[in-house]
């Protein structure tokens, strides 16, 4: 029976320090993993002596880095990758373009960051209070930086 949960823990800590490594980032999985597989190797010398330890340490060793290459060269590891680019880019400000009080059109929902056109120019706005929905006038409050704040007014001129 002790001989069956050591194999057991063994595995899980194995399987789990290998998904730390190739799909769950955070620590979390492969720190449980490296303890399991060190309880388990603690556990065998405890139980079998230092012979049969060694040789579960070395086969632990050994079996992590081949399930290790594998998974790299199979590339199973590029099915959890992402592997769509970004494109965007930081707002271009133009001080004398955009000014405080200028007003616009949300183009899509501010949630409460998103796009607006202010003085023909699309920009990412960012909106104080609240969300504010598509097609909604705005009125430009602040402008530090690359940052542009609004608020949604009731001017329905634009």
């Amino acid at each position: 029976m002790d001989l069956a949960l050591i194999i057991i823990v063994l595995a899980v800590g194995l399987i789990l320090l290998t998904l730390e490594i190739v799909a769950l980032p955070g620590g979390i999985a492969g720190g449980i993993g490296i303890l399991m597989l060190a309880f388990g190797i603690w556990w065998t010398y405890g139980k079998y002596g230092n012979t049969a330890g060694t040789c579960v340490l070395l086969g632990c060793i050994a079996l992590t880095v081949v399930f290790l290459v594998y998974l790299l060269k199979t590339k199973t590891w590029k099915k959890f990758s992402l592997k769509e680019e970004s494109d965007s880019k930081v707002n271009q400000i133009d001080k004398k373009t955009i000014q405080v009080g200028a007003t616009g059109k949300t183009v899509a929902r501010l949630a409460p960051t998103g796009k607006a056109l202010i003085d023909g120019e699309l920009v990412e706005v960012h909106a104080v209070n609240k969300f504010i929905d598509p097609d909604k006038t705005i009125e430009v409050i602040s402008v530090e930086g690359y940052r542009i704040d609004v608020k949604e007014c009731d001017d329905t001129r634009f």
